[in-house]
């Protein structure tokens, strides 16, 4: 059990954004209370339109700018993996990026990261070939940007082996943990924590001690650089707000993670 204090006084807390249109106001609320995005850029959601806005806002809001390319999968919003070649899947993830980075370019806006979504990023976490599939399509598209993976994957030191410079392994503050430190799947009960309270209780724990307790009631270790929100769950606003309140209370500062030189090109 890991019960000690963490080392680090301040987490970021990131959130994905521009996947609904409808969505847009709840963006817009949740860009007051965030530190990081993670932008859909046209494989699960979004469009060149909606990156744009979406890069602006977040820019007007101080908030830091990622990319989050999926599985070219629009019906399924990302979150069921697809066969494909690794030709296939990075010619798919450099063209979202390479979108993105045309918005970016657009708007004036630095690209601090890029994060996976849904299934590819559960994949990546786990599969080597899509791992580096992910990591080539970055370093090809955005060489200077962080990669976002899940707190604990053997992956996050993977991308740093072959060349990644900067990595932020990544916490969930709505999602319960199965004991090997995976996310417990979304088709299971009790895979989403909904009360803001609770999330914002899990979300303290990651960050003061680095651990949380898991689906097995034991505690487990997550060392983690960002805290997650999805922007689609349940009372989205009102957990990240709970979130930060009580990160803050906690004595725990909430700010991004400084991961990209800003003087190199992204």
């Amino acid at each position: 059990m890991c019960s000690r204090m963490n080392e680090v006084a301040s987490i970021d807390l990131n959130c994905d954004f521009g996947e609904h249109d409808h969505m847009a106001d709840i963006d817009r609320r949740l860009a007051e209370i965030v530190t990081s995005a993670n932008i859909a850029c046209g494989g699960h959601a979004g469009d060149r339109g909606s990156m744009e806005r979406t890069i602006r806002l977040c820019s007007e809001m101080g908030v830091a700018v990622g990319a989050h390319p999926s599985y070219p999968d629009r019906e399924h919003f990302g979150r069921r993996a697809i066969v494909m070649n690794a030709e296939e899947l990075e010619n798919a993830l450099v063209a979202q990026l390479s979108e993105f980075a045309l918005a970016a370019r657009a708007v004036g806006v630095p690209v601090r990261h890029v994060k996976p979504h849904g299934a590819l990023y559960h994949a990546a976490m786990t599969d080597d070939t899509v791992g580096r599939v992910v990591w080539q399509s970055v370093r090809r598209v955005f060489p200077a940007c962080a990669l976002v993976g899940l707190a604990g994957s053997a992956m996050l030191g993977q991308w740093q082996r072959w060349g990644s410079e900067v990595v932020i392994a990544e916490a969930f503050a709505e999602r319960a943990y199965e004991p090997d430190g995976t996310l417990r799947s979304r088709s299971l009960p009790g895979a989403l924590i909904e009360d803001p309270v609770e999330a914002g209780r899990q979300a303290v724990e990651i960050a003061a001690r680095a651990r949380a307790r898991a689906t097995s009631g034991d505690w487990i270790a997550v060392r983690a650089q960002s805290i997650c929100v999805h922007g689609d769950s349940p009372n989205a606003v009102e957990t990240a707000r709970a979130v930060r309140t009580s990160l803050e209370s906690a004595g725990i500062a909430v700010k991004a993670v400084k991961a990209v030189d800003q003087r190199r090109p992204c």
